[in-house]
Formats: structure tokens, sequence, C-alpha cells
């Protein structure tokens, strides 16, 4: 096992741990419970935002307590550390959602713009219910409204990695969640 740093570094960049996995592992298991309590006689369809949120779907699915069923999609809206501010579809969703219901799980939820852009795409398919599953919100750097039913933790709109979200490709195999220290 990798030896945990308090302060990593990807791309010439410098991170500082902020949120800890075992703060993690708790917060994943209390929203768990919730979706567990919500939907176990209903069930719904998780759909997987890749690349970043394999790490967060993975381990909620892993405890609960019902059958699921998870599709995958993947979109894209950053170019290194800056949202740009337009969605890219890169795979699609091959799935029949009609009259189902839906749980959206995402890494993160920053712009707003990734969350708006899906929702709005899958309510075309007329399933029952849309809902969201969300890591980690960024409430004060979005520019589209957003309401995920379930967030893992709120933080500022600072750029982070780890958990499964990257900077360029590298961090998303950190155990912990770091955000970058401010250069000047």
């Amino acid at each position: 096992m990798p030896e945990v740093k308090d302060v990593v570094e990807v791309h010439g960049k410098t991170f500082e741990k902020k949120l800890d996995a075992s703060e993690i592992n708790a917060k994943v298991s209390a929203i768990a419970e919730s979706i567990a309590k919500d939907y176990a006689d209903k069930n719904p369809i998780f759909i997987a935002v890749l690349n970043g949120a394999f790490m967060f779907a993975s381990d909620l699915l892993k405890q609960l307590p019902f059958n699921c069923e998870i599709a995958f999609i993947k979109l894209a809206s950053y170019s290194g550390t800056q949202s740009t501010g337009q969605v890219k579809n890169l795979i699609g969703l091959n799935h029949p959602i009609k009259d189902r219901h839906i749980i959206i799980i995402e890494d993160i939820v920053d712009t707003g713009e990734t969350a708006v852009h899906l929702m709005n795409e899958l309510q075309k398919a007329n399933p029952a219910s849309i809902s969201m599953a969300t890591f980690l919100c960024k409430p004060d750097a979005m520019v589209q409204k957003v309401t995920p039913k379930y967030v893992g933790f709120e933080i500022p709109p600072d750029f982070v990695i780890g958990y499964g979200l990257d900077y360029d490709g590298l961090g998303r195999n950190l155990p912990h969640i770091y955000e970058l220290i401010k250069q000047d």
C-alpha cells in the first residue's frame, strides 16, 4: 500500500490533504444508508459518470442491501484544472430507462453544467424519477443551479484530486481528497 502523505505533487502542482479516507468511507456509508431507505423497493438504475465517479460508485453500490443495476456514461467538461463550460458526450447510455427510477452517481458537482446537461438528456427518455448522488459539491462555483439529493461533502471552489478525481489523468488512485495549494 502506498505511503499516506499530507502533501502530494502531480504534474508540478502541489496538493494538500483535505479529506481523509476514513471520513470518505463514513460519508459513503451514510449516503448508502439513505439510498437504501429511499429506494429499497424501487429497483433503481444507477448511472455512474466516468471517469471520476468510478471509486465512489463502486464503494457506494457495495454497501446497498439490494440488487443493483448500473450503467456508465462518459462526459467531459474539464481541461487541466478549469471547467471549459462545455459538456461533451464521450460514451452514451445504451440502457432503456423509461419509467425507471434513475440515480446519477457523480464524483463532483462544480459549475453544474455537466449535471444539468445530463439530467436534461435523461429526462427525454421519460424515467419515473431522476435523482443524483454526488461525492463532492461546490455550491459557490455553480453557474447552473443543481440540487443533488445525496451529497457527500460540500467544499469550496478550489481544485481537488483523489478518490477518482484527477489532474490531467493523474491522482485518481489517491485514497484521500487533496486540494490544490495556491501558488503566488
